[in-house]
């Protein structure tokens, strides 16, 4: 499908997408079915990535990472998301979790743990949602209690993107229980060094198969106070609702590109495929489902490429990045759905990278903050 090139791109992020593209063909393509069985992408992945500089592209070099913008992660994500890699859990490790120790971490936790992650030696992975409650974090029951230079931290997580192969997670838990959000904090993990610490299953999803989707267990793990994100307890909530925009974004981003790949994938397909004498491109209703895909496309992308632009600049608000998850992530599941029904039998066997995608789709709604949640932030601002 014609695509018009993102006012937000330049020559450097030109060269990157080339770089991310070769990557993705040589390193991941091969493996998407291998990895969907064994629930995980290879560990020595994460470091082939960090080899060639793609790991925290928007972290500081002078901890290890690129030194570039949040434009560097999303033109890593479209490709990713081109190549219909849904089984690399990057958006989590630099996306999220890196972000959230360059902003509230001391300058000795920077220098002891962005590099390991910039070099893929650490997989990170952050740990809120619990086996009671996703979206509603102010519920969470996962505590962290101060005893004298340590917290002992107890409870369980779930859904946790990287869980079984994190080397470091930032647990969500509460450090004043009796503080409601107020007494929210955020610690770090660090997995091999954490007696007490168990990893649950790798579970067994819809879609998504060979992304690494764990429970997590915590009992009476004892940490250095010193792994405390921020200069106080109780900050927690507030350092979520500041860097949960960015998460939504990469949502969005990856659901614009997944559009995209699908549009092309049936356009492929459409002018090959033939049925009653002629390729299915020339019957009516396959064309203007087709157009009406495309300029869904097109729609959301010039919404997204504006978050980002707004992103770039430190303008992008909560329920503007609410609305582009919302909205990417709905159009994504309409367009292939109608793509999927555009193979006709083919587009539900699993062979068929169309199928993969519509499996993978559907989560999009619910992570990040289910849409529904979404739709409660747009309207508080109204």
């Amino acid at each position: 499908m014609p695509t018009r090139r993102s006012a937000w791109m330049n020559e450097d992020l030109d060269q990157l997408r080339k770089l991310a593209r070769t990557f993705f063909e040589r390193e991941s393509v091969p493996h998407h079915e291998r990895w969907a069985a064994q629930k995980q992408v290879d560990r020595d992945f994460w470091n082939k990535a960090g080899e060639i500089g793609l790991l925290c592209l928007s972290i500081p070099e002078e901890y290890g990472g690129g030194g570039g913008t949040f434009a560097h992660e999303a033109v890593l994500l479209e490709e990713q998301a081109r190549c219909g890699d849904s089984a690399w859990g990057n958006s989590v490790h630099s996306g999220i979790v890196a972000h959230y120790i360059n902003a509230y971490g001391t300058e000795e936790q920077k220098r002891r743990w962005l590099p390991k992650l910039a070099s893929g030696e650490s997989v990170g992975a952050i740990a809120m949602s619990e086996p009671g409650g996703g979206s509603d974090l102010q519920n969470i029951k996962t505590k962290a209690l101060r005893d004298g230079d340590e917290y002992v931290l107890s409870g369980s997580k779930t859904f946790i993107t990287n869980g079984a192969q994190a080397d470091l997670v930032i647990v969500v838990a509460k450090t004043d229980p009796g503080q409601g959000a107020m007494g929210i904090s955020l610690l770090v993990v660090e997995t091999e060094s954490a007696p007490g610490f168990r990893r649950g299953r790798v579970l067994d999803k819809i879609g998504l198969k060979g992304q690494d989707t764990a429970e997590l267990f915590f009992d009476d793990v004892r940490l250095p106070a010193a792994n405390l994100l921020g200069e106080a307890e109780g900050q927690g909530f507030v350092q979520l609702m500041q860097q949960l925009p960015q998460e939504r974004l990469i949502i969005a981003v990856a659901s614009v590109a997944g559009i995209e790949a699908a549009v092309d994938l049936t356009l492929a397909y459409v002018k090959d495929r033939t049925a009653f004498g002629r390729e299915l491109i020339k019957f009516q209703n396959t064309r203007f489902k087709l157009a009406e895909c495309a300029t869904e496309a097109r729609v959301t992308r010039a919404f997204v490429d504006q978050c980002i632009a707004e992103h770039l600049e430190g303008k992008l608000d909560v329920p503007t990045a609410a609305m582009a998850k919302w909205w990417a992530s709905e159009r994504l599941c309409t367009v292939v759905d109608e793509c999927v029904q555009l193979f006709g039998g083919y587009g539900y066997m699993t062979e068929y990278p169309i199928a993969r995608a519509w499996a993978d789709a559907r989560v999009q709604k619910i992570y990040g903050g289910t849409n529904e949640i979404m739709k409660e932030i747009i309207a508080r601002s109204l």
